[in-house]
């Protein structure tokens, strides 16, 4: 399975990467080809809802998002990795998942699979409810299949999120890829 895993921390080396990094070694140890694209870091602009596009042409504005776009559609599942900033994924990967716009349809149709892997410093019960609810309303609008979630609480550094159980269970997710072909 190939599989693309869309960052959208600003912080290369931060907790949400770094359950990504765990994701990865397990997936690639169960025989899955894996992707990052680094959305924090790409030259992704806005959407600005022209429509010039029509939901499933090329986008107007000349920036990463063809390459990226091609990347996605070769793909048979897509990670989105995020730390929790206000509650939601980072105004990063926001911005990349708006200008899906121009290929909702392709992606649609192609059925993939999909994971989240989120990390946050607060640790309270309700932390990502607002996330959740967005990931699974993304996975149904996109017919992707939900193949799990790691949303580490209390891992407001990389330190804190090392001791943490959350690195053991991103790979162990990337892992039992393995199990669910």
């Amino acid at each position: 399975m190939k599989i693309v895993i869309l960052e959208g921390s600003p912080n290369k080396n931060g907790s949400s990467n770094l359950l990504a990094v765990e994701f990865v070694r397990g997936a690639k140890e169960s025989g899955h080809s894996v992707q990052v694209v680094d959305a924090a870091h790409a030259n992704i602009h806005p959407c600005t809802g022209c429509i010039h596009c029509g939901y499933e042409g090329p986008c107007v504005q000349k920036d990463d998002i063809n390459q990226i776009r091609q990347i996605i559609l070769e793909a048979d599942m897509l990670v989105f990795v995020t730390p929790l900033y206000y509650y939601g994924m980072s105004a990063q990967l926001k911005t990349l998942i708006d200008r899906f716009c121009a290929f909702n349809t392709s992606i649609q149709r192609k059925r993939m699979k999909s994971a989240l892997l989120s990390v946050a410093w607060n640790d309270d019960n309700w932390t990502f409810e607002a996330l959740e609810a967005h990931y699974k309303t993304l996975v149904r609008y996109l017919n992707l299949t939900d193949m799990g979630m790691v949303l580490g609480t209390g891992c407001g550094t990389p330190d804190m999120t090392r001791r943490s159980k959350f690195p053991k269970l991103a790979y162990e997710l990337g892992r039992s890829l393995f199990e669910r072909l």
